[in-house]
């Protein structure tokens, strides 16, 4: 165990914590062939007239697609930053319709989490979360990189679909999650608010399955949601809670479009 300056115990050993997050890390490169190969694909879906002229499925026949996703993680823990729920249209001023709303709630979404970890590390440099566990930063660092080539895979798809690419986090709990983010102490605190993130992206990935009509964007999402899924179980480890808490990843917490602000 590793306790900081403010109380605050890393729920398992430095060496653990360095083997899981090599181990997710091996995951995720395992899972980029198929996920580049998802989005050329979605990109040529949309180019073609396919996605736009197809509706939402109203099922969950294809969450399927990541039902691997409840081994890695579950989604026990009460989000810190709770997602809207609301099924309101998109404005119509939106660039982004049909199944490319979901994939720029994706990159918002990859892009928040993005964010929340590089403020957590410029805040344990400047001391501000007492003292840090070195294979914390490490995890940190290295789920912060994953997200950002998830994002950016995202983005790909929607540019090359002739779409904008989604800039920032225009996400409308954003405020709440950077002022969560700014009262954090210590590690605990802001691992806490990770794994809201984390648990909330894996979800999303598991409702997008299963509410998209694009094969591709079904693969693409399947590909991603099993690793955003190690990221929630590795934070459990760390604040000493039980990894999988239950037996099927729920939905519950997942975002909806309507959170988009764009």
């Amino acid at each position: 165990m590793n306790t900081t300056e403010q109380g605050w115990e890393l729920g398992i050993s430095e060496e653990q914590l360095v083997r899981l997050t090599g181990e997710m890390e091996e995951a995720h490169q395992e899972s980029l062939p198929a996920m580049r190969a998802g989005v050329a694909a979605l990109t040529e879906e949309v180019r073609a007239g396919d996605v736009d002229r197809r509706r939402f499925l109203a099922g969950a026949g294809a969450a399927v697609a990541v039902a691997s996703v409840a081994v890695a993680a579950g989604a026990g823990a009460e989000p810190a930053v709770a997602a809207e729920r609301s099924s309101a249209p998109a404005a119509q001023s939106s660039p982004y319709t049909g199944d490319l709303r979901v994939v720029a709630l994706a990159v918002a979404l990859e892009h928040q989490a993005v964010g929340a970890y590089d403020a957590a590390l410029k805040a344990a440099w400047a001391g501000r979360l007492g003292a840090v566990p070195p294979a914390v930063g490490t995890f940190a660092t290295v789920a912060m990189k994953q997200h950002a080539e998830h994002a950016r895979a995202w983005n790909a798809a929607l540019t090359g679909a002739g779409r904008p690419a989604v800039q920032g986090v225009p996400l409308s709990n954003q405020p709440a999650t950077l002022k969560a983010l700014g009262r954090a102490r210590n590690v605990g605190e802001v691992a806490r608010l990770a794994l809201s993130l984390e648990d909330q992206a894996a979800q999303t990935y598991l409702f997008a399955a299963g509410h998209v009509s694009s094969h591709a964007g079904i693969t693409t999402a399947a590909c991603i949601a099993p690793v955003e899924a190690m990221h929630a179980a590795i934070l459990r480890f760390v604040l000493g809670q039980y990894p999988v808490p239950d037996a099927f990843l729920r939905t519950d917490h997942a975002a909806k479009p309507a959170l988009l602000t764009v």
